[in-house]
């Protein structure tokens, strides 16, 4: 950089000193040097920003902590070309301008926070029938908490709460609401262990409402009464959708704050005031330091998967924010796993005496409503066998929506690409898109009219899209809590659904967590799955599974996939060439063998295509 201000200096000047002239520029040259210099350095940094970075007008800190596949600046999650994450760095610098304040417990001017009336059915039970309902829904408690409801009725919300849970069309409560809505109603602090898809959203929210509609209203200046920290932009957006739907009948506002999008209208509502605030971390820190919001009235704290912003590195952060929060506040954390970092966290903020509900084990444990299989093969054999998965997909009488996760940016673009040669409709999303890219996929992935998605694990949580069938990991992930999760998007709300995992030699090491998972949930362990974990970490070069090595995999680019159309034929403008009626190729595919397209053909009594 002194270098290039060196050059550029001295060819804008054209100053030469020369001392045995003695010559000295006239004033006038640095005055224009100066102006003239930083439009150069501007262009410059702009020239040299990455393409997100440009189309990004959000701040360094949202650049850097919710971009995506991009981590936060506790762990700073950084990533090589190809989308590989490195070491975390571990660095964080805490805020100057924005210092914690000195709570005066005297000066602070008390709140309402009990608000559950028990229903006579639900206080006449007895015990045995508690222990029975709770023992049938896998409920564990740790603590001394009310009695489950077992019905809408029975918890006593609002009418305004009640109508809108009545036009939703829920039946019963879930087993995370009906034991955690009691407790938040309560005014207790609670930690909520429970599977991706259960309800936890609805678990904090109602309560929120009903916490907000009881506290004074929000005056000039204030800031939120309830505050929902998430992981991502994605899960940030989704809980918003919740909270309005929810809310505007009482007429609580809400507003999402997150990176990657415009600071001007999230600024905007900010200052006009919301009830409700949720954020991710980094945006809502920026906030904070430029006075456009605090944090002085808010009583009522969500972590949502507080498991994941560990992860990402976000502790740093939610600490900071925390501490301008007072101290008597109502805290919920939600999360999926259970880890000693998220259990600090938890007697760090919500103190000794909180309120533990699980639902399932505690163990790593998948949602038992979820069909596992496992294929394996080598990596050249992946996207042959991802063919042969959506051929299979596609003999489902409603196949629906799928999700095929990657695990590079760059792998993600070429997969898509190959789908919609042979006229797959299919969109993808990764941490490159920009926030309006990944708006309108989404959108067209939950109307059904892209029923494919293929995706890293920008999507993996807090992804929650109905209808959604089927999860295919192309590429296995680093550790099983991300395979849980990135699963999990299937299954939802007590309903069916099957994934598929693409598994290599190079996955070895993770055999033996995966093996505990498949176990938990009573699914069916392979043997070839079972001697990769006894080999301890990967198999022989010239073995494959313990066996000789053999096949062929499908020729890479844009011809991995058969011919398309049916119901997953493109109708968005990606359509490519359609080799016949069968909607992933097969007998009806057109025969053009010097070019690699497909000949069709059987193999094990199901069709595919061979590739030339």
């Amino acid at each position: 950089c002194t270098r290039i201000s060196l050059k550029i200096i001295w060819h804008l000047t054209n100053v030469q000193i020369e001392e045995e002239r003695n010559i000295v520029p006239k004033p006038e040259a640095f005055t224009n040097l100066s102006s003239r210099l930083s439009t150069l350095h501007a262009n410059f940094i702009e020239n040299n920003m990455a393409p997100h970075q440009r189309s990004d007008r959000g701040s360094f800190r949202d650049r850097r902590n919710d971009g995506g596949d991009r981590k936060g600046r506790g762990g700073d999650n950084r990533r090589d070309r190809d989308g590989h994450v490195s070491k975390p760095s571990g660095k964080f610098t805490m805020s100057t301008t924005m210092r914690a304040p000195n709570w005066d417990m005297s000066n602070l001017r008390p709140f309402k926070r009990d608000f559950y009336e028990p229903h006579p059915i639900t206080i006449k039970r007895s015990q045995n029938e508690v222990e029975r309902y709770r023992e049938e829904h896998q409920i564990t408690i740790l603590g001394p908490a009310p009695n489950p409801i077992q019905s809408f009725s029975e918890v006593r919300f609002p009418d305004y709460v009640m109508n809108g849970i009545h036009r939703q069309g829920y039946e019963q409560p879930t087993p995370i609401q009906a034991q955690g809505w009691p407790i938040a109603l309560t005014g207790a602090n609670m930690v909520g262990i429970a599977q991706t898809g259960s309800g936890k959203t609805l678990g904090f929210i109602l309560p929120a409402i009903v916490h907000i509609n009881n506290q004074p209203p929000l005056a000039r200046g204030d800031g939120p009464i309830a505050l929902v920290l998430a992981p991502t932009r994605e899960l940030a957006q989704q809980i918003q959708q919740v909270a309005t739907e929810f809310g505007s009948a009482s007429y609580v506002r809400n507003t999402c704050v997150f990176g990657g999008a415009p600071r001007f209208g999230q600024a905007r509502d900010l200052e006009r005031g919301c009830e409700i605030v949720i954020a991710t971390p980094g945006r809502l820190i920026d906030f904070l330091e430029s006075g456009k919001t605090n944090l002085r009235r808010c009583t009522y704290l969500v972590l949502d998967e507080a498991d994941r912003m560990l992860d990402m590195g976000f502790e740093p952060q939610i600490r900071q924010i925390v501490q301008q929060i007072r101290p008597d506040r109502q805290v919920l954390m939600w999360s999926a796993t259970w880890p000693k970092e998220v259990r600090r966290l938890a007697m760090d903020f919500l103190g000794k005496d909180y309120l533990q509900v699980n639902i399932g084990s505690l163990e790593l444990s998948a949602n038992h409503n979820i069909h596992q299989i496992i294929e394996f093969c080598e990596e050249f054999e992946k996207e042959e066998k991802l063919k042969q998965i959506l051929e299979q997909i596609n003999q489902q009488r409603k196949p629906g929506k799928v999700i095929i996760f990657v695990e590079t940016k760059r792998k993600v673009e070429h997969i898509t690409r190959g789908l919609r040669y042979y006229g797959l409709s299919v969109f993808c999303i990764h941490g490159d898109k920009s926030q309006n890219e990944r708006d309108y996929v989404l959108r067209e992935f939950r109307k059904g009219d892209c029923p494919i998605l293929v995706a890293t694990d920008v999507a993996a949580r807090g992804l929650d899209v109905e209808g959604i069938n089927f999860v295919i990991n192309f590429d296995y992930p680093q550790n099983s809590e991300d395979y849980i999760h990135r699963i999990g998007r299937t299954g939802r709300s007590q309903s069916t659904g099957t994934s598929f995992a693409l598994f290599t030699r190079q996955n070895a090491k993770q055999a033996k967590d995966l093996i505990a998972v498949l176990q938990e949930a009573n699914q069916e362990v392979s043997p070839k799955l079972m001697e990769l974990a006894r080999m301890g970490g990967g198999g022989g070069e010239n073995r494959r599974w313990g066996g000789r090595q053999g096949g062929g995999g499908a020729r890479r680019g844009p011809g991995m996939m058969g011919g398309s159309g049916g119901n997953y034929g493109a109708n968005n403008g990606y359509a490519g060439r359609r080799d016949g009626g069968n909607r992933f190729g097969g007998n009806a595919t057109s025969q053009r063998t010097n070019n690699g397209t497909s000949n069709g053909g059987t193999y094990s009594g199901r069709t595919h295509t061979r590739f030339n």
